[in-house]
């Protein structure tokens, strides 16, 4: 029993913890900073002010995670992120094919808590900052609902992931609010005072279907005039969560301090459209509906920017500006909104892409002025034009991973952020980010403590493409479609394809390539062929009689013709996949941006995968082979395809793919990481949507590694992740390794981006 007196005051108990990095936001930009970092063998405390984590991608507010991958619906192929981001979806993917917002609460939660080097404070709430002096803050405070504990958390460095930059804009950190003017930046697109200068707010909720009839009656203050919102037409009864992204309000509030009154009118909102849905009777399909859940928090889309050393601006997104700090990468597209929001009269977004993804730098991700401060997650330094690409949440935590590698390279050097770059420690902090499955366009990693640099690499087979084998399928060419062919540099020689036609026609198909390396924007027509048909089926020789100046990948593409069924594959193999000429409305892809001359973005055509079970290859012959998927791909440094497919690929009919290394002398190895193929062009959306299977079928999901005497030193069984990482609990000493693979289906060869021995 407790048993108290009266006294004067009381106060709540005190708890101070220190650490080596004091991470405030518990979305999942704070989620993979303090992961990273603990992993980097940093001690990590996490501070978040809600019940789980994740943020926007929570089971509070149930967004689906998307970046550079934007639903399938752009040219940035095999550009979902790297690193822990990958790392979440692949996981969720399997747990969670549905998309059942709880179960990935449970994975955001078992992730952070099997990192014995984090410390997580749920429910507790950044209200103060403490600061040593003008330049540096010291500590912060917290308090937690729950517990009724104040805590005092100290650390020589800090991240402020927390959305709004609670401890930046308590620390005195520059920030900005609102659009910069065209003039500013010379940004183009810069939104007018009549459009507005601040993204909104969303609340969303789900319905079910009850089997019965069920009544609504609506709360009081319920929208009554559901044709105060433009767009009233466009509901529907099958519509929920966020697909009901544009139901946005606060553009013209402070998004930070008038949150609740926000939150308030979107309950108007949502009640009142569940009120029009259930009881206008135009919807009699409702009449067996429920709501199940309606948001209680808004989602946040803008609030505050802070200042780094670096702003970026519209060029950098748009122009895919390169540099020498780089350390992560953005490809969703320009995404302002009307400050009206649900209200407006105009459309809900206004999206412009890039014709491929951009770097993002180094000197962005920490504060200008407040000098142990780095900025993760939407609140990184970034105009508001920039920022409306940079803000989605899979780019968010993207750079997040990056901030929790460099607060270890701060620590181990004793520096300060800023002095990564000012002191030149970059090359280190990309070379290290590289190491753990992050890629940054235009950079390879150059590891000389990597074993696998100094062995002889040699294989059991390796693919030479020069045709699908097995059966084809024969689909109507309803869409323009191009298959993506990874050429040498040189003659393009030679194809087959075969085709049926219902009567004499013509075909015509054209030979592309992007314009500038890397990107996936078939904007260069090489060649052309118009190729007459006769009824039946066609064996077509098609010769372009033309070059390419680099390896890269071309589009041999095929313009739509009703009347003719081509011949595609069930077969897929490793960095090679067919596009097309489609819309994808929920990205604002009508199959060709057509932008306004006077907005800074360009015109160009869309070409994009479609999703499984469909997006079949074309069954293209090309029997000078293509030489491209060889075993010394496996140390180039890049770990995903990019103008190559920089994977090692076995042979269709190599009944038991095996790699060997081998070394002039005995080495001492403890860890081996093997990269595998778990298809990066799949977007991976975390909740709402499903997804054809658990595991990418592109990914090895057995294998061992066995040493010169045959000895298994290493085995895995169902395998579905990208990275896997062996820490051997004995190091071995042999001067040959042979890792076994098992082809992942009949339909896909064993493929292997990358191994590494330490």
């Amino acid at each position: 029993m407790i048993k108290s007196g009266e006294t004067n005051s009381r106060s709540f108990p005190g708890i101070a913890l220190n650490a080596d990095l004091v991470i405030t936001g518990g979305g999942l930009s704070g989620v993979c900073c303090a992961i990273t970092a603990a992993r980097q063998g940093l001690k990590v405390v996490l501070v978040q002010d809600r019940p789980v984590l994740g943020g926007n991608s929570s089971s509070e507010i149930r967004l689906w995670i998307l970046g550079a991958t934007s639903h399938m619906g752009n040219n940035n192929r095999w550009a979902r992120e790297g690193g822990l981001v990958d790392e979440i979806l692949v996981e969720n993917t399997y747990r969670n094919p549905e998309g059942n917002p709880i179960i990935f609460d449970m994975v955001l939660l078992d992730k952070v808590k099997k990192e014995p080097n984090i410390t997580l404070l749920l429910n507790t709430a950044v209200y103060a900052v403490e600061k040593k002096d003008a330049t540096t803050v010291s500590s912060v405070k917290a308090f937690c609902s729950q517990n009724q504990k104040e805590y005092l958390l100290s650390a020589p460095l800090f991240c402020d992931a927390s959305g709004d930059g609670v401890v930046g804009f308590l620390s005195g950190a520059a920030f900005r609010m609102g659009a910069e003017s065209r003039e500013e930046f010379g940004e183009k697109f810069a939104p007018s005072a009549t459009y507005g200068e601040l993204l909104g707010h969303t609340l969303y909720f789900y319905s079910k279907d009850t089997g019965k009839p069920v009544t609504f009656i609506p709360p009081e203050f319920a929208l009554k005039d559901i044709t105060k919102i433009p767009r009233f037409k466009t509901f529907n009864a099958k519509d929920f969560g966020c697909r009901l992204w544009w139901v946005e309000y606060g553009g013209r509030l402070d998004t930070v301090h008038d949150t609740e009154d926000i939150k308030w009118e979107l309950w108007k909102v949502i009640y009142g459209v569940w009120d029009y849905i259930k009881n206008s009777g135009d919807f009699p399909e409702a009449t067996t509906l429920t709501l199940e859940w309606v948001g209680a928090i808004p989602g946040k889309r803008e609030s505050r920017r802070f200042e780094g050393d670096y702003m970026m601006k519209q060029q950098d997104v748009i122009e895919q500006r390169t540099h020498e700090d780089a350390v992560a990468f953005g490809g969703w597209s320009v995404d302002l909104h009307p400050a009206d929001g649900v209200f407006s009269e105009k459309p809900g977004c206004n999206q412009w892409h890039s014709k491929g993804i951009y770097q993002i730098p180094y000197r962005s991700l920490y504060s200008k002025n407040i000098t142990n401060l780095f900025l993760a997650g939407r609140i990184i330094s970034a105009s508001h034009v920039a920022f409306a690409s940079t803000r989605v949440m899979a780019t968010a935590a993207y750079v997040s991973q990056a901030v929790g590698v460099a607060a270890a390279v701060c620590k181990e050097k004793n520096i300060l952020p800023a002095d990564i770059f000012n002191k030149g420690y970059i090359t280190t902090l990309q070379q290290r980010l590289l190491k753990t499955g992050q890629y940054v366009p235009g950079l390879v990693l150059k590891d000389s403590q990597d074993l696998v640099q100094s062995a002889v690499i040699t294989a059991s087979s390796e693919l030479v493409f020069k045709e699908f084998p097995g059966k084809p399928l024969l689909k109507p060419l309803t869409l323009s479609v191009a298959q993506m062919l990874p050429l040498q540099k040189g003659e393009v020689a030679p194809f087959v394809f075969h085709a049926d036609a219902t009567g004499n026609t013509e075909l015509e198909v054209e030979l592309r390539v992007s314009s500038k390396p890397g990107n996936y924007t078939p904007d260069i027509t090489l060649a052309k062929q118009t190729i007459p048909l006769h009824p039946g089926r066609n064996c077509v020789d098609l010769r372009f009689n033309t070059s390419i100046e680099n390896t890269a990948y071309a589009f041999v593409t095929f313009m739509k013709n009703p009347a003719v069924e081509l011949h595609f594959t069930e077969k897929r193999v490793t960095g090679m996949l067919s596009v097309f000429n489609s819309v994808n409305k929920a990205v604002s892809n009508y199959g060709k941006q057509t932008p306004p001359e006077d907005i800074g973005m360009e015109a160009f055509e869309f070409w994009c995968p479609q999703r499984r079970p469909e997006g079949h290859n074309i069954d293209l012959k090309y029997h000078q082979g293509i030489n491209l998927f060889q075993a010394e791909n496996i140390r180039n440094g890049t770990d995903r395809p990019t103008s190559a497919p920089n994977a090692w690929v076995a042979d269709w009919n190599d009944p038991q793919p095996r790699l060997t290394l081998k070394w002039t002398a005995p080495q001492q190895i403890s860890t081996i990481d093997l990269f595998l193929d778990t298809d990066y062009d799949h977007p991976m959306e975390s909740v709402l949507m499903s997804h054809p299977e658990t595991v990418m079928p592109f990914c090895v999901r057995h294998y061992r590694i066995k040493d010169a005497a045959g000895n298994i030193v290493a085995e895995k069984k169902d395998n579905y992740q990208t990275h896997n990482r062996i820490q051997l609990e004995q190091p071995v000493i042999t001067d040959t390794l042979i890792i076994e693979l098992e082809h992942p289906s009949a339909n896909v060869p064993a493929a292997l981006f990358a191994v590494r021995c330490y």
